[in-house]
């Protein structure tokens, strides 16, 4: 039978709208909040690294809260778009104030300033925002390849706006006359075109009445686990484990690429080169992403897409530490280029890699716990990302980095080196193990066939006691 649809073309490219004001401050906070407080505002990088790290932590947990504050609303614009609407507010206020940090404070003040303006604005306001916009997916449309289209113009529009964002921003900073005033400004455009932009997704589509969503359902029948029971489920099925390590890596990962602006401005001495790399690897991984259902489909699977597409990026990422030590940019790009179609299909099936990661649980042990392992996955993701921000100001830090000077210490140049060509290396090849161990496809096809024997084998047994 058909699936009944919902949406019309212009709900969905309205809904993927949301992601271009998601990563308008996601983008512009992940790759440049630290050039800015540390050639900018003059503030230690060891010291922003651990208030980043501590930060992530309170934005980690506010997500079961703000998930559970979601489920409980109504209201006339339903349960998740008001919080998208108005969290996307204290989103563009807060992050303005991050990149007007008064010149004139004292240093323990600046320091303040940016730990509470940047913990608001993650731990609860982008938090909100973005928890009740994925939130939404489920809550418009209950056709599931209507879900699909929605996750694609997401994808798109977010990888899009990253590119824009990473390409164009330091030329901007500039164009608006440089220093904090030209950051600032800058800050305050970026969050006029996030709130416009996030307004029109919100007023795009409809949430559906919860009588259309719980048809066919039977309310109340949902077992209900304490979080400690779940944490038990999860944390006692391996491949999850391994899918949280991932996350943890990739975040890591990214930080030491996001540093790639300092290695640009002090070793190959053109900043303007960190917006060429984000071309390099981003328009490499949305092509990858719009082929990996095609991908997925011939290989019968993703274990095997994903285990070799790491073996490419691992290989292109040594082969950038080479180029970067001949001093060819060409080159860099070309290999940072293959290294990011190589990653890119394990962005595009993580969740379905998830799915069947809960799938594992209820077949071992019976018991669903799928909204949890999704949330507790994006406390990893939020985690890793302190720890990565924070190892690059650590590691800065003890370089002897100082933002006032043109030219660096034999040391820091060193130390850049080491976090933009070695690291990233040494973290695919950990990633490509662990990918090399993660086939829970072919765990749960193992387990399926065992529970069909035993069935078999029951009835059997049966026949043969009531002939």
């Amino acid at each position: 039978m058909k699936e009944k649809t919902y949406l019309k073309w212009y709900n969905k490219v309205g809904y993927g709208f949301g992601d271009i004001a998601g990563n308008v401050v996601y983008a512009f906070l992940s790759s440049f909040v630290m050039i800015y407080l540390t050639n900018t505002v003059g503030l230690n990088p060891g010291i922003i690294g651990t208030l980043i790290a501590v930060s992530k932590l309170f934005d980690g947990i506010t997500d079961v809260f703000f998930g559970t504050l979601i489920d409980k609303t109504k209201s006339k614009m339903g349960k998740a778009r008001p919080w998208m609407l108005y969290g996307y507010i204290g989103c563009a206020v807060t992050l303005v104030a991050i990149f007007a940090i008064p010149a004139n404070m004292g240093e323990f003040a600046q320091y303040a300033w940016f730990f509470i303006a940047y913990t608001l604005l993650n731990a609860v306001f982008y938090t909100a925002n973005n928890i009740a916009y994925s939130a939404l997916t489920a809550l418009v449309t209950k056709n599931s390849k209507e879900r699909v289209q929605m996750g694609s113009y997401r994808f798109i529009f977010a990888f899009s706006t990253s590119l824009l964002i990473q390409s164009l921003t330091i030329g901007f900073v500039e164009w608006m006359g440089g220093g904090a005033a030209g950051w600032r400004t800058v800050a305050i455009i970026y969050a006029v075109i996030g709130l416009i932009v996030n307004t029109i997704s919100v007023l795009s589509v409809k949430e559906l009445a919860e009588e259309e969503l719980n048809d066919g359902k039977q309310s109340g029948n949902d077992e209900k686990y304490s979080l400690l029971d779940a944490a038990k489920l999860l944390f006692t099925n391996k491949y999850y484990v391994m899918i949280c390590a991932t996350y943890i890596l990739q975040q890591i990962y990214t930080a030491m690429l996001n540093m790639g602006i300092y290695y640009m401005t002090y070793i190959l001495f053109n900043e303007n080169l960190y917006g060429v790399f984000s071309w390099a690897i981003n328009i490499p991984l949305i092509i990858a992403l719009l082929i990996t259902p095609m991908l997925v489909e011939k290989w019968r699977g993703m274990y095997k897409l994903n285990l070799t597409g790491y073996v490419i990026g691992t290989i292109g990422r040594a082969l950038v530490v080479v180029a970067g030590y001949l001093g060819s940019v060409p080159l860099m790009l070309l290999f940072t280029g293959i290294a990011a179609f190589g990653m890119g299909p394990w962005q595009g099936d993580m969740n379905a890699v998830i799915a069947s990661c809960s799938e594992y649980t209820y077949l071992t042990k019976h018991k669903r716990v799928d909204g949890t392992m999704y949330s507790c996955t994006s406390l990893g993701i939020k985690l890793g990302g302190g720890i990565g921000i924070a190892i690059t100001g650590w590691l800065l830090d003890f370089s002897g980095f100082d933002g006032t000077l043109a030219v660096q210490s034999d040391s820091c140049i060193q130390m850049l080196q080491i976090m933009y060509l070695w690291v990233p290396v040494a973290i695919t090849l950990i990633i490509t193990f662990i990918m090399s161990k993660m086939n829970v496809e072919r765990a749960n096809e193992k387990l399926l066939q065992e529970q069909a024997v035993k069935s078999d084998m029951h009835d059997k047994n049966k026949l043969h006691r009531n002939p």
